[in-house]
């Protein structure tokens, strides 16, 4: 355990600063501790609403914008309980996730479960301010995410279930406006998988030495010292599928111009990606935020004008 309870690659964070004690395991179990992969989970959503509002030539609705916020915190806190309730064996023989809050026994199975639900219930009463397509939607991806922890046991590509499961809202702000798929949603969500691969697999690196005692897959342990190249083939692919989404979508040339930020914004992580370092990895990671947030500001500015 590491002091007053914190989780080891999580410190220096509201949640220990600030937060009262007794909500500290509960906020850690979220990652609200660490927002960055609400962050990652909301933007395919937000993308999809951008695509939505581009089709539409009009800002996109605010309404959509803030319930997806909400609808991705609470989505993603739920999925990380989950995942840390499946793991939690595995996470005491991994350095960096030993002081989670189940495996050093801040919290019991039981009240982890109960809280899973609950924001799984906030999850619910989001989803269901949307009309039925996109509600019938969003209930399909549970599935997905339920299977998800177990992938790494089985194969050397979870990331790409996780891609799956995090890409989903990519299917979800269209209908949100429209009441139906369309392409540029479909090709916009295979675009977002491709990214999710790249990124998560230099997330993965964090715990490659880890992962390789105990059994683990990844695909950092696939592609080793070929990451880089590797990366850069799956970062071509998602610039190619959500450009090919935008276009479709009527996208114009401030749209393009954000792309190209977008795709400058990932060529600088392949650059100088070291694979060696687990602290750079974390940067990079979290540097796609920034990379996703600039391009939905592209898809604003081209819907508004």
């Amino acid at each position: 355990m590491t002091e007053s309870g914190r989780v080891a690659d999580a410190t220096g964070n509201w949640v220990d600063g600030l937060a009262p004690a007794i909500t500290r395991p509960y906020l850690r179990l979220a990652r609200l501790d660490r927002p960055i992969g609400s962050w990652l989970l909301l933007i395919p959503c937000w993308w999809s609403v951008g695509l939505a509002g581009m089709r539409a030539d009009h800002f996109p609705s605010l309404w959509h914008i803030v319930l997806f916020f909400i609808g991705a915190f609470a989505m993603r806190g739920a999925g990380c309980t989950w995942n840390d309730l499946v793991d939690r064996d595995l996470d005491t023989r991994v350095e960096r996730t030993r002081s989670r809050p189940i495996p050093s026994k801040q919290v019991t199975v039981a009240q982890a479960t109960v809280f899973m639900l609950a924001q799984a219930l906030i999850g619910f009463l989001v989803l269901i301010q949307f009309n039925r397509f996109t509600v019938l939607t969003g209930l399909a991806s549970l599935l997905v995410v339920a299977v998800y922890p177990f992938m790494k046991r089985i194969t050397y590509w979870p990331q790409i279930v996780l891609g799956l499961a995090f890409s989903w809202g990519a299917l979800m702000g269209w209908p949100a406006a429209f009441g139906t798929l369309g392409w540029p949603a479909i090709v916009l969500y295979a675009g977002s998988i491709s990214w999710v691969i790249g990124y998560d697999t230099i997330y993965a690196h964090q715990d490659r030495e880890d992962d390789a005692l105990i059994g683990i897959k990844s695909t950092a342990l696939l592609f080793g010292e070929r990451t880089a190249p590797m990366l850069a083939g799956f970062y071509a692919v998602a610039v190619a599928l959500i450009g090919a989404a935008g276009l479709m979508a009527g996208g114009g040339g401030i749209f393009v111009l954000g792309l190209i930020a977008f795709a400058a914004h990932l060529a600088w992580q392949v650059l100088r990606l070291d694979v060696n370092d687990a602290d750079h990895c974390l940067k990079q990671f979290k540097s796609n935020r920034d990379a996703g947030l600039i391009l939905f500001g592209a898809m604003l500015l081209d819907a508004a004008v």
